[in-house]
Formats: C-alpha cells, structure tokens, sequence
C-alpha cells in the first residue's frame, strides 16, 4: 500500500533512470538526476535538522525546483514553492505566514530573496544540490512518513486580502493523482505540456504522473502563451500530447484563428478547467483536432485538485455550458441549499466535497479553516469533514453536474438576482468577440463589460440588446487591446475591477 508520494520516484528510477522526466528550453534531468539531486537536497536538510518545518522554494521556472520540492519532502518537509512574478507584498505575507527556517533560491532570484524581510537560512539551490547523500538518515526520515503528513502549501487568494496557504499531504495528493490518471489513461508514452506556474497547484497534474508513469513533461515558456502560433509550433515541435490546461489558454489560441496557420500534430488529450469555456471556442477546437479526447476537469485547491470530470462526446448548443461531470472514485459531491438540504434533481446547491481528497485546511489559520472545511451536515452521528466550496452547481436531466457560479459571483442589481457569467457566456456567443469578462462595481451599482474583439463599444451594446433583458445589460461597456490574466491563465477579474474603480 502506497503511502508516500516520493514511493513513484523510488520505483520508476530503478526502471527508466535515463529518461528524461522533466525539461525546458535550457536543461533536461532523468529520473536519475531528479532522484540523486532531491536526496541531496534532502540530506542537507537533514544536516541542518529541518525536519518537518515549511521550506521556501524561490525559484525560476525549471526543472531543477521540482527537483527541489521532491528533495523538501525527501527531507520530511513541506515545500513552500514561490515566485518572482508574485508581487511583492504577497510574498511578504506569505512569509510571515509560514516562519519557515529556510529559502532555496537559484542565482537569478537570490538578490531578491536577500531583501526579503525573512528571518532564517537563504541558500542556493546548486550548492545544496552537492550535499553528500545520507542514505541512513533518508531511509530513517521515509520510516517515520505517515500518509497524513503535509508536503506543499500553496497559496489561494483571500477574501480579506491576506493569502490563504492551503496544505495537502501524501495521502490526499496520492488519492488524486491515482484518480486522475486513471480518468484522463495517462501512461508512459504521455508527453505533457505544462502551462500553469509551478507555485499553484494546477502543476500536480503533470508532476506527480510523470513519476508515476515514467512520462515526461516540458515546462512551456511563459512567453510563448503570447503567440499562439509559436506556442502550437513549440507543442508539435516537443512531440506533446497531453495537456491540462486553464480554459484561457485554449481560447487564445483558437480566438485568433491559430488553426488556420497551424495545428497540433501529436496533441490527442485535452484537460481544460477553471473557466467555463465558451462553446463556439470549444467546436474551433473540436473541429481542429476531431480524434483527439477533451476532458473538463473541475475542483478547488482545498480538494488537492480536480474533484470531478466530464469526457466530452456530444454535441452542446451555443448557449449550453459543457457539464463538470461526476465525481472521481472515492470522492462524493453533496450539493447543499441554503437551509442545509441535500439538493433536489435540477435545484441549485452549493457544491461540497467529501473525500481522501479533502486538504489538511489552511496553515496557520484555523479561524478560516473552521469556516469552510466544517462537519458534513448530513451526518449527525459521528465527525466527518466536507469543504464548501463556494461554488453553485446542479444535477441536469442526465444526472451530470453543472456548474452554475461562484456564490460571490452572483450579484443583486435592480432588484435582480444576475450571474455574471450568463452575461459573459451571451458575449463570448459573438464572433466578433474573442474574450470577455464582467465585473460588479458594488459601489455604482454598475455592471462592468471588458472584452477583446472586432467590434466597437457601442455597437456590441446594441447586439446585446437582443441577447440581454434590459436589467442583465452591462452599464460600462470597455474594449481593451488584450485581456489581463492572472499568472495561473484564469482572467484576473479583481485587476479589472481595481482597473474600472480607480
């Protein structure tokens, strides 16, 4: 019984050591290199005696700092992975939160780790990375694991403005990555493309399987997410042929009529999640690549990752949203009401998950800990844990879930209860529209339209007219030459908002 992460390293380099597991436009490391190089990070650790303590990760994006979250939890730590692109006083925060002993960095990110308000050890990847491995110790600290001990903590945003850093551990990282490849038939012939940052959690879709499975997964280029077609180019040119990826990466590509000057050749396993992905860019992409198989993936960072998944194999009409499914094995969706009642068939709930999946909570913070991860109000007689999500969903006539909204994404405006996504979705319908995103102004009691197309700001409000009753028409209606995102790919809708309340 499999009860540590690191059991799929072990095993697959005594099977492929030469293979290359992880790489970019600058190096490439085996099995092998990861594995001696996360034991020696492990062993120094181990000399320093850091032993079940949070560890700053602070590096570029490279394989060498997954090397450095595999050695953390080798160590019998938890890797704390941050970024040069996170703004300072996140940073900060996160810091202050986490009191770790010790930062890893690499040459590009030291300057600014040393001007850090940080209170332990900075030290430098490559040096650490020479430690003389202590095999006896390493094999003492793997003893001594429970499948309950945290090995990450990511960040989330928080609703007050202070970051949330949500800890998993062996168990319920196990429990999805399992699941996961089970849903999506990853298996050694896999070649993933990664797209998110690897201080989000999205990154533990092509991480953990890749040791699993003895795949290989290319770290994509930030930039590269910027030009669709040299982005599609860099695919085929790596061979790549699966990815997971955020629903807006996808439409740019497909927005900006990418396929008509290049498609991915080799690309046959699409996961999009996070976004709902509007219908007329999903059929770009269907027609493009009709062999090729498209999974929507939903789930929070409190259930570890996606929770729940729909394989796409009909036919949607324009103003349908694609389903988010079923549930994985092992893993329940409750749909709550307001008074604490199951759901009926076809009425609105809010989406909670119960299951292996379930993270540890946030660190350092019980108070919102206790406010989402709370006793399953369905079972009275013994403790078990469910985590609200936040989320709104039902069960459609074929018993598939839907996502209908976040709960703080449905506004109160003329007297009428709106989701702002229905607005977006009516938008994103036009071909003269490529992206859009709506926002609340609570202060002006104004709905904010930005979008990126062919159209102008008046004439798309005329279209809208026929789309939109009168009270869902956006107040503001603002053109933008591109669409900002957040460093994950989601579109950053609080910048937008900051933008249009300034």
């Amino acid at each position: 019984m499999q009860n540590h992460v690191l059991d799929y390293l072990n095993k697959i380099v005594k099977e492929k050591p030469d293979k290359v597991a992880f790489a970019d436009d600058s190096e490439a490391l085996t099995f092998e290199q990861v594995y001696r190089q996360s034991r020696a990070v492990g062993s120094f650790l181990h000399g320093r005696g850091i032993y079940g303590k949070p560890v700053v990760v602070f590096m570029n994006k490279q394989p060498r700092e997954i090397a450095a979250f595999f050695g953390v939890i080798t160590g019998g730590d938890f890797y704390v992975p941050i970024d040069e692109e996170m703004p300072r006083f996140r940073i900060e925060l996160i810091l202050e939160n986490v009191q770790s002993p010790l930062l890893i960095c690499d040459r590009q990110t030291e300057e600014m780790a040393r001007e850090f308000d940080f209170g332990g050890e900075i030290v430098l990847y490559d040096d650490i990375a020479q430690t003389s491995v202590e095999d006896e110790a390493l094999q003492e600290i793997y003893d001594r694991a429970i499948d309950t001990d945290p090995i990450y903590i990511v960040f989330t945003s928080g609703s007050t403005g202070v970051p949330k850093g949500v800890a998993a551990c062996h168990r319920s990282v196990i429990d999805y990555i399992e699941q996961l490849s089970e849903t999506l038939g990853f298996d050694e012939n896999t070649v993933f493309g990664n797209q998110t940052p690897l201080y989000f959690d999205a990154c533990l879709k092509e991480l953990y399987p890749t040791l699993k499975f003895c795949a290989t997964t290319y770290l994509i280029p930030r930039n590269l997410f910027l030009f669709p077609v040299k982005l599609v180019e860099y695919l085929n040119e790596h061979r790549i042929n699966t990815i997971c990826w955020v629903v807006s990466a996808l439409t740019m590509i497909s927005a900006f009529g990418t396929f008509r000057t290049v498609k991915p050749e080799y690309l046959k396993n699409i996961a999009f999640g996070s976004e709902v992905f509007p219908i007329r860019q999903f059929r770009l992409w269907r027609e493009a690549l009709p062999e090729a198989r498209f999974t929507n993936l939903y789930g929070p960072t409190e259930g570890t990752g996606m929770c729940c998944y729909y394989r796409v194999e009909r036919d949607f009409e324009e103003n349908e949203a694609i389903p988010v499914g079923r549930p994985f094995k092992n893993t329940e969706i409750i749909l709550l009401t307001e008074d604490n009642r199951r759901a009926a068939e076809g009425e609105t709930g809010e989406i909670c998950i119960r299951g292996t999946s379930l993270t540890l909570g946030y660190y350092n913070n019980f108070e919102k800990t206790g406010e989402v991860f709370v006793q399953n109000p369905l079972n009275t007689a013994y403790p078990e844990l469910i985590y609200r999500t936040g989320d709104l969903g039902r069960i459609n006539e074929r018993g598939e879930l839907v996502f209908v909204s976040r709960k703080d994404y449905q506004i109160k405006h003329m007297g009428h209860r709106i989701e702002l996504g229905e607005i977006e979705a009516n938008v994103s319908l036009l071909d003269e529209v490529k992206i859009a995103a709506c926002v609340y102004d609570e202060r002006k009691n104004r709905i904010v339209l930005y979008y990126v197309g062919d159209v102008g700001e008046g004439e798309l409000a005329g279209m809208l007219k026929s789309r939109l009753p009168r009270y869902m028409i956006p107040n503001s209606i603002i053109r933008l030459e591109e669409m900002l995102f957040t460093a994950n790919g989601k579109i950053d809708r609080k910048a937008l908002k900051a933008e249009y309340q300034k």
